[in-house]
């Protein structure tokens, strides 16, 4: 049995809700054991955000101009405008409307990862379990111990995310989306 087929997220814990007005802001963070500098890498690197990423870059996200952002399942590409990139500190983004900031803070040769993104009220608690979860994957590439990503449909598939998706829509006090209610199923 692969290291994948026994991964087993944990319970919905890492994530938050800011609300302004009408935008809708998903806050999660992640404790990783590895330098900010690795981080980083795996943040703005597009073959390492194909590891484990729900996006592919069309170019490394570590500089200030346009790229192009592929979501895994997403029928077209994104233009994608970096705003701010202080390496490796802070990477700040918009995708379309969307505005997505990580915020990479050192303690003790250690990184606080922290992301910020807008998101639909109708899909914030899939945005958690997805996220989730492929912060997870990101922590067993940077340990070495890669899983390959786990995103989109193949996410929706995986047990772990139709548990975390529901775990983050009680906690987040959100309905979850009315397809999956009427058809019980996230495909």
């Amino acid at each position: 049995m692969s290291d994948r087929n026994r991964y087993e997220p944990g319970p919905a814990n890492r994530a938050h809700i800011r609300k302004d007005g009408k935008t809708w802001a998903l806050v999660l963070v992640k404790e990783l054991r590895h330098p900010p500098e690795k981080v980083w890498r795996a943040l703005t690197d597009p073959a390492h955000l194909r590891e484990w990423a729900p996006v592919d870059a069309s170019v490394n996200l570590g500089s200030i101009g346009t790229a192009t952002l592929t979501w895994v399942g997403a029928p077209s590409p994104i233009e994608t405008r970096v705003t701010r990139a202080d390496a490796p500190r802070v990477l700040v983004y918009t995708t379309g409307e969307n505005e997505m900031r990580w915020e990479l803070e050192d303690r003790d040769g250690r990184t606080h990862l922290t992301l910020w993104t807008v998101i639909d009220r109708r899909f914030i608690s899939m945005g958690a379990a997805g996220w989730h979860i492929a912060f997870d994957v990101l922590e067993r590439l940077l340990d070495g111990t890669p899983i390959s990503r786990i995103a989109g449909a193949a996410a929706m598939q995986f047990d772990g995310w139709q548990r975390l998706n529901t775990e983050y829509a009680e906690q987040f006090g959100v309905a979850l989306p009315t397809w999956e209610a009427k058809e019980g199923t996230t495909t």
